[in-house]
């Protein structure tokens, strides 16, 4: 039973949204056009940055922005909505509030994801933005799941949050060298798979052709889940 269109929140990054709907597309099963899944797409990228107001540095609230887009897609015809942005995650009841059909859960799907990637998993790695960190809503849903959370040193933080901002964010290039860093220091502090819990993150992963199996990627956790739930068929 098809269950369309899905309602894309996005722009949070707008790259990460153009990438979560060729991930769509790459992971439908399909031999025709009308195979594949609808989508209304709202890529607003001006809503405030999530990770400024978590940590306090802007007063610019997104919730209520989300919450708007998140009707105004409903009012368009939605059946369901997707947001492509992990750190909006921190937002997620307030979004829900405001609408009548299922907001989905990227964080959840990704660390179901990551369940099913590792049998018997119980250490989490978690690469992320700072806001995404602070709102522990990773740490939140592993502890529920009986996981053990593992987030990078300050140093490493540091870095990651430069190829997230200043590397994908920006246009700029970001080496293979850096990614790997990152995953082998969550690796070595016990992580036995490591969520890329950013979209941004996600982009880079192709960017630099990372496909390691205990690296689980939260924007194709969600595409499958979006996939699924439209009634499209994964390939």
């Amino acid at each position: 039973m098809r269950n369309e269109p899905v309602g894309i929140l996005g722009g949070i990054g707008p790259m990460a949204t153009v990438y979560f709907m060729q991930r769509i597309i790459a992971m439908t099963d399909a031999s025709r056009d009308q195979d594949h899944v609808d989508m209304l797409v709202w890529n607003h990228a001006s809503i405030p940055d999530r990770t400024a107001y978590l940590l306090g540095s802007s007063d610019e609230n997104p919730g209520p922005v989300m919450a708007q887009d998140a009707r105004e897609l409903e009012q368009a015809g939605a059946r369901f909505i997707a947001i492509p942005c992990n750190t909006a995650r921190a937002f997620l009841d307030e979004v829900r509030e405001g609408v009548d059909i299922e907001v989905l859960d990227i964080v959840g799907e990704t660390v179901s994801a990551a369940q099913a990637a590792v049998p018997g998993l119980t250490t989490l790695g978690i690469l992320a933005t700072d806001g995404t960190l602070r709102s522990r809503i990773y740490h939140d849903t592993a502890t529920q799941r009986g996981l053990t959370p593992v987030e990078p040193d300050d140093d490493v933080q540091k870095d990651v949050m430069a190829m997230i901002y200043d590397g994908v964010k920006a246009g700029m290039p970001v080496s293979r060298d850096r990614v790997d860093a990152a995953v082998a220091h969550l690796r070595a502090k016990g992580a036995q798979a490591i969520v890329l819990g950013c979209t941004e993150l996600s982009v880079l992963r192709t960017d630099v052709g990372l496909d390691d199996a205990d690296v689980v990627d939260s924007l194709d956790a969600l595409a499958a889940r979006t996939i699924e739930l439209a009634g499209g068929r994964l390939r």
